[in-house]
């Protein structure tokens, strides 16, 4: 009995140490449900050491330690585990394959440098944005392990220079002249710049590297260079650790994750250069039991990111990225600084975000699908998050990713363009149940967009104390039971500051906006319906409402 209520007690205080409530009381608050907080307990190691220069590594930037780091894993792993230690120094290296119970330690000064040399790297059956793809293997890799850690100060560097495409409008006159006398081709259109002539062919060929009935690996050899490979790549493994190294300058995206359960990723920092396509910081694909805390992104794409499987074939794997918890996190430059999908055909669960801050992101919150992809996002609970200088929208929940949606494309004609309205199937995508509290922003295009689709709004979304300093304000479509509160707008544009489509069932609750605002709410469509503002100051607004496109004034009530 002694020993299940001190297991208990250990539990509630790991829960209130990572999310930085004080007492047992305010866990069990509707925003932060206590039962679904991820517990996730660190991997233990034996302390026998096993030093890769013993193995015959060279520290001089030249020599390619493949086989004396493989084989310095190998021997941890089969006595039981314990530690591969990378000393400080350059160590050139092709892939590396983790084994279980093993903790790859670099140490202060420590640069695990992949080699730019492709042959080096083997195609293999692995995953592309969700969906089963060859590709290059990458360089750090492991599939069905237990018990496995990068730890240390050291610095896993992939050399995705040597993989990425370049796009012009991204350099400089002097980064272009000089990147292209460098070598490699350029596409036709002269715009973008690819290593090799293998990499332009794959960029031209028809979903390069999916994979067909009757091909092998060796059917893929004349677009190799096309096939980049993630940096990070850990497969139905259970119990992993990374803490305090940096990660950077991969070839795809960076820490990759699939299929994984009970994940610790501590105090980590995660670098790839802004114009890197596809340069993800950390993809949490399919995963259960995550704990991100303390760590740094500064990427070319998005930043933290969940999916779990894109369109058929992710519905069919059908396991939801469920339980994660990201705590005390900064990101740069990145697409999106918190990113949910768009490849979320699995669904995803339980998330909790607290305590981040997103500088120059170009999106902030960033929840993104489209039609086809189906998967349920659900249960997400948002707080504590600083943002600034956003280029694009501070909070983002959009079901038209890679597409465009006729409303708010609309050309200010006299009638609103119809939107066409598709059966609900599997491959339909849901949002709903998602919470923001506590959120400050100095500095959007656009404070918060939320744009479902006509057969499936976005639904029960709780935005609560949030001030935002934003080119333009709300822009809502179809969408339904929306709930505002204490959300302070300062807008450039207040013509209108709330801009609505096709949308029911929304609750502004002490809505803030300019003095002298021209018009808080510009209401559209006529199933824009049930709309309510309440303890709101009006005086000061020239205008509270204007209704077209089948809106109507039995549309808005204030209370």
């Amino acid at each position: 009995m002694n020993n299940t209520r001190n297991l208990k007690v250990a539990i509630v205080a790991s829960i209130l140490q990572l999310t930085g409530f004080q007492s047992f009381s305010q866990l069990q608050s509707p925003s932060w449900p206590i039962n679904v907080l991820p517990i996730v307990e660190k991997p233990v190691f034996k302390a026998d050491t096993f030093n890769i220069v013993k193995y015959g590594a060279i520290n001089d930037g030249l020599t390619l330690n493949t086989k004396s780091i493989n084989a310095a894993i190998e021997a941890c792993s089969a006595n039981g585990g314990g530690v591969v230690l990378v000393p400080a120094g350059l160590w050139s290296t092709g892939p590396v394959e983790l084994k279980s119970n093993v903790n790859l330690h670099l140490k202060s000064d420590a640069v695990l440098s992949f080699s730019r040399d492709k042959s080096q790297y083997k195609l293999i059956e692995a995953n592309w944005e969700g969906l089963a793809a060859v590709r290059n293997q990458p360089p750090i890799s492991g599939t069905g392990l237990e018990n496995v850690a990068i730890t240390g100060k050291g610095i896993v560097d992939g050399n995705g220079d040597s993989w990425r495409m370049v796009k012009r409008e991204k350099l400089t006159a002097n980064q272009w002249e000089k990147l292209i006398s460098s070598g490699g081709a350029l596409d036709q259109s002269g715009k973008i710049w690819y290593p090799s002539a293998s990499s332009l062919k794959g960029s031209q060929t028809n979903n390069a590297g999916a994979i067909a009935p009757g091909k092998t690996a060796k059917d893929y050899e004349d677009i190799k260079d096309f096939l980049r490979p993630n940096l990070l790549v850990l497969t139905k493994t259970k119990n992993i650790l990374l803490e305090g190294v940096t990660f950077q300058n991969s070839p795809a995206w960076n820490v990759h994750p699939i299929m994984c359960e009970n994940i610790i990723i501590n105090n980590i920092v995660v670098r790839n250069p802004w114009y890197g396509q596809n340069g993800d910081g950390l993809d949490l694909e399919s995963c259960k039991n995550v704990v991100v805390e303390n760590s740094v992104f500064d990427v070319g794409d998005d930043a933290i990111c969940i999916k779990s499987g894109r369109d058929e074939e992710g519905r069919k794997r059908g396991i939801p990225t469920e339980n994660v918890l990201v705590k005390n996190c900064t990101v740069y430059h990145g697409h999106g600084g918190f990113v949910v999908g768009s490849e979320m055909s699995g669904g995803a669960k339980n998330l909790f975000i607290t305590d981040c801050t997103f500088i120059g992101t170009d999106i902030g919150l960033r929840f993104k699908t489209t039609r086809g992809r189906g998967g349920v996002v659900e249960k997400v609970y948002i707080k504590n998050i600083t943002m600034k200088d956003i280029p694009g929208e501070a909070v983002l929940f959009d079901m038209y990713y890679g597409a465009k949606s006729p409303v708010f494309i609309n050309d200010g004609g006299a009638k609103m363009p119809k939107e066409a309205i598709v059966p609900v199937n599997e491959g339909t995508p849901q949002f709903k149940d998602i919470h923001v509290n506590n959120l400050v922003c100095d500095g959007a295009a656009r404070g918060i967009f939320v744009r479902g689709l006509p057969e499936m709004n976005i639904q029960n979304i709780h935005l609560e104390n949030i001030t935002i300093q934003a080119n333009n304000g709300i822009q809502i479509q179809d969408a339904k039971r929306i709930h505002f509160r204490n959300v302070n707008l300062i807008v450039k544009n207040t013509q209108p500051v709330v801009d609505i489509m096709n949308s029911s069932g929304l609750t502004f609750d002490g809505l803030k906006y300019n003095e002298g605002a021209e018009l808080i709410f510009d209401v559209k469509g006529e199933r824009s319906t049930n709309i309510t503002l309440r303890n709101a100051e009006l005086k000061s607004a020239k205008s509270i409402a204007d209704f077209k496109y089948g809106a109507t004034k039995k549309a808005l009530k204030t209370q």
